[in-house]
């Protein structure tokens, strides 16, 4: 009978040890920092409207070599796609 107490004991010692880690991990989420949707929309459209992306000549014009950081010889990476 000592042992069935003692299973019971250690799966409620196991129980509780759950739920506080869940507990914590509720309480991490709840204290990450958040902005509203329509500000990150705003700052997305923001930062592709003002950053030039090499990737899209037609809507950034076409960019010289020196420009291109994947080009070959550009200072940029030096990839090859066979």
């Amino acid at each position: 009978m000592n042992s069935n107490r003692h299973h019971k004991q250690s799966m409620s010692e196991l129980k509780l040890r759950r739920l506080t880690e869940h507990n914590e991990r509720l309480r991490e989420d709840l204290n990450r920092p958040r902005i509203k949707v329509s500000e990150a929309a705003a700052s997305l459209i923001n930062y592709t409207k003002s950053t030039r992306d090499v990737l899209v000549p037609s809507v950034w014009g076409p960019v010289t070599k020196g420009e291109d950081p994947y080009a070959p010889g550009g200072g940029g990476c030096e990839c090859i796609v066979m």
